[in-house]
């Protein structure tokens, strides 16, 4: 379980002004669930945003973001202690102001 779970990743990509999980997400986060389910441990999940919009809309965003990766995981039966956090646009994982770095920058981190 282990495996699959660190095979799925523990960054999930969201799309433009979203907060809907992909199917793509979907399918690495059940990974996950089985791990968790089998070995709890307490998470933290880190909501991030790109850089468009205000602050404080991207701030909400990645809350929105790290909340639906919680909601999922409970909904599959974890029961993990889970911290949900929003960096929002302060932290992104790749400068730059085009798609290509905002596609990644759109993300949940799993720690």
């Amino acid at each position: 379980l282990k495996a699959a779970a660190d095979a799925a990743g523990n960054v999930f990509y969201f799309e433009f002004d979203s907060f809907v999980l992909t199917e793509q997400t979907r399918a690495a986060l059940l990974a996950h669930a089985e791990y968790l389910k089998a070995a709890p441990r307490s998470l933290r999940l880190e909501g991030h945003a790109d850089e468009r919009g205000s602050r404080e809309y991207n701030m909400a965003l990645g809350e929105k973001r790290a909340a639906a990766v919680k909601d999922f995981l409970a909904s599959q039966g974890v029961s993990s202690a889970v911290e949900v956090v929003s960096f929002g646009e302060e932290q992104p994982a790749e400068k730059g102001h085009a798609e290509t770095s905002w596609s990644k920058n759109r993300r949940v981190e799993l720690k």
